[in-house]
């Protein structure tokens, strides 16, 4: 693993454990094992370490889109399935840069508006109604959300969860329809 990749996981751990304030630059050169020099070396400033996460994030969210595009189940389908928080490197990455609102709110908004707007457009292309594929597209943000805020042991816990999904798989199917 390259020394820029070690900075963004350690950044990105920060955001996840700890939050935006603990995201100083000492504090993940030394999360990430180099010298505060190293880091500012590939990240020069803030801002520059903000954006090589937002670009971490738009490359994992372009291989989960062309996994969604070929899924044999379908995007609606494989959304919803893949809505589950699985401490993926996509899943990871989706949470740091919720962290970041307080130092780049709009570059964030923009970055999950085009995400979101991407899946949209995948699920659109199985379902007939505009209505029912936003349906789709919130039960997964739904399943996300709830996942996501669970604590590691809940999450590591949680059978019921497998059970929800299933029954909303068929709800999916079935608005799938309409």
């Amino acid at each position: 693993m390259s020394a820029r990749e070690k900075i963004l996981d350690a950044y990105e751990a920060l955001l996840i454990e700890e939050g935006e304030r603990a995201t100083s630059l000492n504090a993940i050169a030394a999360k990430a094992g180099v010298s505060k020099g190293g880091l500012l070396y590939h990240f020069p400033d803030k801002t520059t370490l903000i954006d090589g996460l937002l670009a971490r994030l738009e490359q994992l969210a372009h291989k989960d889109l062309e996994a969604m595009a070929q899924a044999p189940e379908g995007p609606s389908n494989y959304y919803l399935r893949t809505s589950v928080y699985a401490d993926s490197p996509l899943d990871r990455a989706y949470v740091a840069v919720s962290r970041l609102r307080q130092d780049a709110a709009a570059k964030v908004a923009r970055a999950y508006e085009d995400i979101q707007g991407r899946w949209l457009q995948l699920i659109r292309t199985e379902v007939k109604s505009e209505a029912a594929a936003r349906a789709i597209l919130l039960l997964g943000d739904g399943l996300y959300y709830n996942a996501a805020l669970a604590s590691s042991e809940t999450r590591a816990q949680n059978q019921a969860l497998q059970k929800d999904l299933e029954a909303l798989l068929e709800v999916a199917d079935k608005l799938k329809t309409l």
